[in-house]
């Protein structure tokens, strides 16, 4: 039995230096009921102001969305006046072309004629050129 004992230290000797790597084991101890409640009421209070925290900051964010709609909304309200302002604004004008229609068709029917009157122009000059040029021809002989 000597041999088995041997690397055991023996039971009145001190114990060697431990390790400082190996943990020691304590008993677990229940806090005091009191300690209990405080920290209960701690924790409470905790996730109280938590959650309070996060439903302001969602309650904020939906202002912050309904004051973007009431925005948007206001916009496209102008965007709609500016929209009709220019449906009318079209509509006089196109009433406008129509009513000059009659005149600018007169306008090409002369601008049509001016050109025919130019090209007849262009073929007398150069008939009455020819002309000039037989007679001085027939004043030479």
């Amino acid at each position: 039995m000597a041999t088995a004992a041997e690397g055991l230290p023996e039971a009145g000797a001190q114990p060697a230096k431990q390790d400082p790597a190996v943990e020691t084991a304590e008993e677990a101890k229940e806090p005091a009921e009191a300690d209990i409640n405080e920290l209960c009421k701690d924790m409470f209070n905790k996730m109280a102001t938590y959650l309070t925290g996060e439903l302001t900051a969602t309650s904020e964010d939906y202002k912050l969305l309904e004051n973007m709609n009431k925005l948007t909304s206001l916009k496209y309200l102008e965007m709609k006046d500016i929209a009709i302002n220019i449906s009318r604004n079209l509509k006089d004008l196109n009433q406008k072309y129509a009513g000059l229609q009659p005149y600018l068709e007169q306008i090409n029917l002369i601008e049509e004629q001016v050109a025919a009157l130019e090209q007849a122009a262009y073929k007398l000059d150069a008939y009455s050129k020819k002309l000039e040029a037989k007679y001085k021809k027939l004043e030479k002989r």
